[in-house]
């Protein structure tokens, strides 16, 4: 099971970093091409143009089932 600890992205375009804290934190960086979504309950991205609008920064843990 993956654990996210942190879920963020930086824009290729203005390079804002952006990280979203708790679940429907929907936030967008300065430029509005990307968005990012979630907080520790799920990764979401948004984009504008393609997957290569942004780099993925977030720290995720792989954690064992009990």
């Amino acid at each position: 099971m993956k654990i996210i600890i942190r879920n963020l992205i930086r824009c290729n375009h203005c390079g804002d970093i952006i990280e979203s804290t708790h679940r429907h934190d929907f936030k967008t960086c300065s430029c509005g091409s990307v968005s990012v979504d979630g907080g520790h309950d799920y990764l979401r991205r948004c984009y504008t143009n393609s997957k290569r609008d942004f780099t993925e920064l977030s720290v995720t843990e792989e954690k064992e089932p009990q």
